[in-house]
């Protein structure tokens, strides 16, 4: 619930402030990307937005560019973000679908639940914009490393022995320098299932005229009023399963995971062995 609240937040701060003729006056699209994570394993959960640099007129007949390295005014995307996202998480408590354990039970009461929220009424929130200072495509390289990936990879695993599992981290309080961390088997597992998502939730979820409904037409009026030609055809997708593996992930099955230097081949190929029928003597 607390996931959708922040999808839906997000793209009605973006599309209202976009909309509005004292910023940029256009219909804009994006999509956006759920990441949970730190690279410490604790939860961190926020959402990655790729936005085209402008959008469409309200009547459609033309496009609208942001101004150069400028899209949108960061204090006053937080201040609506910050308002819309407390509203919905009141009006989901009211409806009695916020569900609290643990630690946490005495958050079902209303008065404590309103004692909780009143500091981050208050607090200034952050919502972070910047250009792709290498070209859109990092930005998608980047965000697309997020969409098929788990909490950690098995390289950032360095021992597991008596219990206890040793990983790699990057400290970004630290100029994101390379450290390692030792936790529990019991809290390492923990810090991981914090980052299972429901069965079915999407994770990457797309807005505007990236929209499902109507992106094909639309994406295609954007490609005339930019003077671009219209887009190709997408190039088949590899066969292959490691070839999609890293295409996707960006670390291949054929490296050797222990020197990272030998390459993997496949020798054999043994048939799935199958255990003989067990006759009904019954």
């Amino acid at each position: 619930m607390v996931y959708r609240i922040l999808f839906r937040a997000t793209a009605e701060t973006l599309h209202t402030i976009a909309a509005d003729s004292k910023h940029l006056g256009a219909e804009i699209g994006f999509f956006a990307v759920l990441h949970t994570w730190g690279s410490n394993l604790l939860h961190h959960p926020h959402l990655h937005c790729v936005v085209p640099g402008g959008g469409l007129s309200p009547d459609g007949a033309r496009w609208i560019s942001c101004k150069p390295g400028f899209f949108l005014p960061v204090r006053v995307l937080s201040r609506l973000f910050r308002r819309l996202f407390l509203e919905h998480l009141q009006n989901a408590f009211d409806s009695g679908k916020l569900q609290f354990f643990s630690t946490l039970e005495s958050l079902r009461d209303p008065r404590e639940f309103a004692s909780y929220l009143a500091p981050v009424r208050k607090a200034e929130w952050v919502v972070y914009a910047k250009p792709p200072f290498a070209g859109p495509e990092q930005v998608l390289d980047y965000v697309g490393r997020y969409t098929h990936r788990v909490a950690i990879s098995n390289n950032r695993l360095l021992d597991i022995e008596a219990g206890q599992v040793c990983f790699r981290y990057k400290d970004y309080r630290n100029q994101g320098r390379q450290k390692t961390m030792t936790l529990s088997a019991e809290e390492f597992i923990r810090r991981f299932l914090l980052h299972a998502l429901p069965d079915g939730f999407q994770r990457i979820r797309y807005y505007g005229f990236l929209g499902n409904r109507y992106r094909q037409e639309k994406l295609a009026r954007c490609r005339q009023l930019l003077g671009m030609p219209p887009a190709a055809e997408s190039p088949e997708a590899p066969h292959d399963y490691q070839d999609r593996h890293e295409e996707l992930i960006g670390a291949s099955l054929r490296e050797c995971p222990v020197c990272h230097r030998g390459r993997m081949f496949t020798v054999e190929t043994f048939a799935a062995h199958r255990s003989p029928a067990i006759k009904d003597t019954s």
